[in-house]
């Protein structure tokens, strides 16, 4: 690098510098003062001159004073000192970009005023150096998730606004505060609450369902009394969750963009089995498992058994009222890339490892647990993420030493993409908590 370039294109004024002392009025024809928030900087116009469509470039073009005061906010004949009422802080990025044409964002700066800074001096965003460019896109696009949402806030509240006036609006208003907001009142907290504790009964009340005695009744055809409680507990919590399903359905304004969300869709997948089931059992009173012989009543068990095991589904609804879960979908989508990187790592060291092990161990010990690559893939799956069942395990040494260089690359390969994992969900945290205080003091 060339000592003294940026001292060359631009030079910082001390506040203890005299400016008049020495001033020559040929100076002007060389060097211009830019004083920004109090700080001045001395520029060499050919600082400027490869920079002519920026702000600052504009200004050797200018022929009156007029055209001056059109780009800067005052202007020091005496000296040649044009004045910005801007952020000097900001100022120092675009200074260096002037300096060598190298453009970055300060970790300490708001990217929101960055891109007002960047709009201000004339200066384009693809200017960005490449790491800086990834970070200031995921910021404007986490901005712009923001936006969004508090758009859609305000939104909700002037439409509720304009209907409050009626006996109905005021209904929905208060419907929809008690299903959607829980901070919004004793009716929203005693809704949210009931809502968990049906999540939790029918999480408890799915895992006792799955015990021997009470399967060998189904098999069996028969049913006790402790398998009738089962199936009223389940019928009172399926109730609520088609009550509390119809509530959100009623007082959603746009239908279509209600049933297209995500939590939307997994409260019918987790409701509908009950009722095909139930559909499925009054059409079919006479339905024994295996022992009957016929392939259609067995294919008709294996879809109930399915669809009785799809109610586990109901303890996604917990996403409703809880930050942490909100937290990690809002971090999956965020880190969409990172997991790309991830599983392509892994693709990468899977397709590697092996078949160099499945040759190792066919050569060398014979072994007949690796019998296949395809087979040899699950291993390494297994071995790469660190599980280690132990059903396939090496037996010569060198498939030993092929299998602990998985293992090592395997931990590295899950490290890398966790730091970056780690700060979008602890950003998306915060910002879902400053969301959440928002709405709780509107």
């Amino acid at each position: 690098t060339l000592k003294g370039v940026f001292y060359q294109r631009a030079k910082l004024i001390h506040p203890q510098e005299d400016l008049l002392k020495g001033f020559h009025p040929d100076d002007r024809k060389h060097h211009i003062i830019i004083n920004v928030g109090g700080i001045k900087y001395l520029l060499p116009w050919t600082t400027l001159d490869e920079f002519p469509l920026t702000r600052l470039g504009q200004l050797k073009f200018c022929n009156n004073f007029d055209d001056i005061l059109n780009i800067c906010d005052d202007y020091d004949v005496t000296c040649n000192e044009f004045f910005f009422d801007r952020n000097p802080g900001a100022f120092r990025t675009i200074l260096t970009f002037l300096r060598v044409g190298k453009l970055r964002l300060l970790r300490e700066m708001c990217a929101l005023s960055f891109q007002e800074e960047l709009l201000y001096w004339g200066i384009e965003e693809d200017n960005l150096d490449w790491c800086c460019k990834r970070r200031y896109l995921q910021k404007m696009e986490e901005f712009t998730e923001i936006n969004e949402r508090e758009d859609d806030l305000i939104e909700n509240e002037t439409t509720g606004e304009t209907v409050e006036e009626t006996k109905i609006g005021l209904c929905m208003k208060k419907l929809q505060d008690m299903v959607e907001r829980p901070q919004s009142g004793l009716p929203g907290k005693v809704f949210a609450c009931l809502s968990v504790l049906f999540v939790t009964i029918t999480a408890v009340n799915l895992s006792i369902s799955t015990m021997p005695d009470l399967r060998e009744e189904e098999e069996k055809g028969e049913c006790s009394q402790m398998c009738y409680n089962i199936f009223i507990v389940e019928s009172v919590c399926v109730a609520w969750f088609s009550l509390e399903f119809l509530l959100r359905f009623i007082q959603a304004k746009s239908k279509f963009a209600f049933l297209r969300r995500p939590l939307t869709l997994i409260d019918i997948i987790a409701i509908l089995p009950y009722y095909i089931t139930l559909l499925v059992d009054t059409t079919s009173v006479g339905y024994k498992k295996p022992s009957s012989g016929s392939i259609y009543l067995d294919k008709v068990g294996l879809v109930l058994r399915i669809l009785r095991a799809l109610r586990i589904l109901y303890v996604m609804r917990l996403a409703r009222h809880s930050l942490g879960l909100q937290t990690l979908g809002l971090t999956a989508r965020r880190c969409t890339r990172e997991f790309g990187l991830l599983l392509l790592f892994l693709c990468v060291a899977i397709a590697l490892f092996a078949p160099l092990l499945y040759v190792i161990e066919n050569e060398m010990a014979d072994s007949q647990d690796f019998t296949s690559i395809p087979a040899c893939y699950w291993w390494a799956v297994i071995t790469m993420t660190t599980v280690g069942y132990g059903d396939m395990v090496p037996r010569s040494i060198p498939g030993q030493v092929v299998a602990l260089s998985s293992i090592l690359s395997g931990i590295l390969l899950m490290a890398f993409p966790v730091t970056s994992i780690f700060h979008t969900f602890s950003r998306s945290y915060i910002e879902l908590k400053q969301e959440q205080e928002r709405t709780m003091y509107r």
